[in-house]
């Protein structure tokens, strides 16, 4: 999934990203609190992870006026170690859920899974397309009573196919979601990873999930949909 960091501790911004990617999310980050506003504004983000403190507009800020212009991506506040009424603050303002510094981050990444399970009534605690079943959380995946073993990568991918599943997905959309802003790579890399999935989910099965439109990208579908 992709995630929106604002963080301007930068070794602080630099570890829950590189443990986020860890655990399968594309991660943006910026220091800076208009910046941040702005990419939260007109970016297409699954989840932001929001800081407090920041240079130009507060957490505070930046959590009113996306919720004031009808923004409603999940907002994880960050607060500080004894900030009860940070916490507070931040649910008032519209944020989903608050984390005190410091924190595990296992924490992190289960409260961000907890977001997105509870942003829409069409993410489930488990994601089944047919046969094909995906625990998010314990990042287990089943077809029927086989387990698949993927990497994160993949497992980023199938999950965000599985999230919209029937829906036909770009490229690009994709690249947006499961490999964040490093664009600069050949888009022809989601083509290699839904091989990669395809070798994995579908070859050693009967029935084929992954499907090809031409043209228009990828999109996951159970056989008889």
């Amino acid at each position: 999934m992709h995630v929106l960091l604002v963080e301007d501790e930068q070794r602080l911004a630099q570890a829950v990203a590189r443990g986020l990617t860890e655990h399968g999310f594309a991660v943006d980050i910026t220091g800076d609190g208009m910046d941040g506003y702005l990419e939260a504004r007109h970016g297409d983000y699954d989840a932001i992870v929001l800081d407090i403190m920041l240079p130009r507009l507060s957490g505070y800020d930046i959590c009113k006026r996306l919720r004031a212009e009808e923004v409603w991506t999940p907002i994880l506040m960050l607060t500080a170690k004894d900030g009860e009424y940070d916490e507070a603050d931040a649910l008032d303002l519209g944020a989903d859920d608050y984390l005190r510094k410091p924190f595990a981050m296992v924490v992190l990444v289960a409260r961000l899974h907890a977001l997105l399970r509870r942003g829409a009534p069409e993410r489930p605690v488990q994601l089944q397309v047919g046969d094909l079943l995906l625990d998010p959380a314990s990042r287990v995946v089943r077809r029927g009573e086989t387990l698949i073993e993927l990497t994160p990568r993949e497992f980023s991918l199938l999950e965000y196919l599985a999230r919209n599943a029937g829906q036909t997905v770009s490229k690009h959309t994709l690249l947006r979601h499961v490999w964040a802003t490093d664009l600069d790579r050949d888009a022809n890399v989601v083509e290699v990873y839904i091989g990669y999935l395809r070798r994995k989910v579908d070859k050693p099965f009967a029935t084929a999930l992954i499907e090809t439109v031409r043209g228009h990208g990828y999109r996951l579908a159970a056989p008889d949909g």
